[in-house]
């Protein structure tokens, strides 16, 4: 496959890209989308690729479970989502 170009990362980070990454805010808002629209019951998130140091990991782990899933049960919540956003939000 080669390098992965600048241009191609942000392809992949943005709204309909595969990577879920950036502030714990837009990756809710990802997940709730991805969600949304192919209507998961399930969420499963690889946290790192690559040479994430331990603790930047444990620091994403962390952001993961006291932001972002909480935020994806209030995005799914306000769209009428409730019960998805329970199982989704906690896999």
């Amino acid at each position: 496959m080669g390098a992965v170009t600048r241009a191609h990362f942000e392809g992949e980070a943005g709204p309909n890209g595969a990577l879920y990454a950036g502030s714990p805010e837009t990756v809710a808002r990802k997940i709730a989308s991805a969600v949304r629209a192919i209507g998961a019951e399930r969420f499963d998130l690889k946290y790192s690729n690559g040479t994430l140091p331990h603790e930047a990991m444990l620091r994403t782990i962390e952001l993961y479970a006291t932001r972002v899933v909480p935020r994806v049960r209030e995005l799914l919540a306000e769209s009428g989502g409730a019960d998805r956003a329970d199982a989704a939000a906690a896999s």
